[in-house]
């Protein structure tokens, strides 16, 4: 053996002396090693999972105040926007006397000037606000009619503004022949509706103010909260008392026809002893003042409620239409005498306004297209 070889294991010995570790010193250092993570999880799991649950459990406590809390907000915003009915009674000093509350519904603001030298009376009826929906768009189609009671023969009635709780009118009606002397026994009546094309227009409330608690020495100018038309509630539907007729117009503008088919009618006036009428309608074209055509319907007999489905047509110029009118006039036939008149309507040139001038604008707005409406006969 070399002399380098001896060295090498001489040199390999001593390191394997020297680098010798005790094997219960490794154990203890294990086992530091293991006590130490299981205190690392204990702190991951106080930390984190303990924690969580705790605030889990705060978190549930506080959804139960809060639900309360809203619990609370909701019923005092409940007492707040939800008036009770005695909130909603509304004490009707200067109206007709009748429950002693009833639901405000709106209000009308009108103007009213007295003529002491011509008797006359004049109405202008210049808005109303906050009158109920009665479409099921959320909207009304509201016109007013004023008259001068007990009379009723005379009556107004605005025009038609549609779609809107709030309208405004600015129209002004003029009442002739009222003495001053007989102001006190009159009263005025506002009456607002709802207008409906194809069928009987809703009443939404009235105005009663007796004239006697008026100083009509000076232009009086008020607001008057409307009330419901009769004390039992509402009333459904208009129930004219002689009855309504339907009918559709059409004008063509390129050859001047003017179209009028007469549908049908209701609720007629019964004329005969055995509670029923022969009504016939007779349809009379108005141009400047006079009846320059006319034309009928067949008579339907024994009935109220007739269905005629019968259309007439008039030459009317381009040029004139705006000065003509129709007069519809509902007749019961008799054979043995003259035929009685049931009711009238007009629509036109000479339409009161409301709904029969309504009717006309609106045939005219759709040219070539029928337009149909029923209408509430008067005498």
């Amino acid at each position: 053996m070399s002399r380098i070889e001896t060295s090498e294991k001489g040199l390999l010995k001593d390191f394997k002396e020297t680098s010798s570790f005790p094997l219960w010193i490794a154990g203890v250092f294990a086992g530091l090693t293991a006590i130490l993570f299981l205190l690392c999880l204990v702190f991951v799991y106080k930390k984190f999972c303990h924690n969580g649950r705790k605030a889990e459990k705060n978190y549930e406590n506080d959804e139960v105040l809060d639900l309360k809390s809203v619990q609370l907000v909701k019923a005092s915003y409940h007492e707040k926007v939800q008036p009770s009915m005695d909130e909603l009674d509304y004490n009707s000093e200067g109206f007709e006397s009748g429950t002693d509350s009833e639901v405000t519904i709106g209000r009308i603001h009108f103007k009213l000037a007295y003529d002491f030298t011509g008797n006359t009376l004049s109405v202008n009826i210049i808005e109303a606000e906050n009158v109920p929906a009665k479409d099921l768009g959320g909207y009304s189609d509201p016109y007013i009619r004023v008259m001068i009671l007990p009379d009723k023969r005379k009556k107004f009635e605005t025009k038609v503004q549609k779609r809107t709780l709030d309208p405004v009118y600015n129209e002004t009606f003029v009442f002739k022949n009222i003495p001053y002397s007989d102001i006190e026994n009159r009263t005025l009546l506002m009456e607002v509706y709802d207008f409906d094309r194809f069928s009987g227009h809703d009443i939404i409330g009235i105005v009663k103010l007796p004239l006697i608690d008026v100083d009509l020495t000076h232009v009086v100018e008020d607001w008057r909260i409307l009330i419901p038309p009769s004390n039992n509630g509402w009333r459904k539907k208009t129930s004219p008392e002689i009855g309504e007729i339907c009918f559709a117009i059409r004008y063509v503008p390129a050859n001047g026809k003017l179209q009028i088919n007469i549908l049908e009618g209701k609720n007629l006036k019964s004329t005969d002893k055995d509670g029923y009428s022969d009504p016939y309608i007779k349809i009379s074209l108005v141009q400047d003042g006079k009846k320059v055509q006319k034309r009928k319907t067949t008579v339907k007999k024994h009935t109220l409620n007739p269905y005629y489905n019968e259309t007439f047509t008039f030459n009317v110029p381009f040029e004139k239409i705006e000065f003509t009118s129709l007069m519809v006039v509902v007749l019961d036939y008799d054979r043995l005498s003259k035929s009685e008149v049931i009711g009238r309507t007009i629509i036109g040139a000479l339409a009161p306004g409301g709904p029969e001038l309504q009717h006309w604008q609106d045939m005219l707005a759709s040219p070539r297209k029928p337009v149909a409406q029923w209408h509430a006969l008067s005498k």
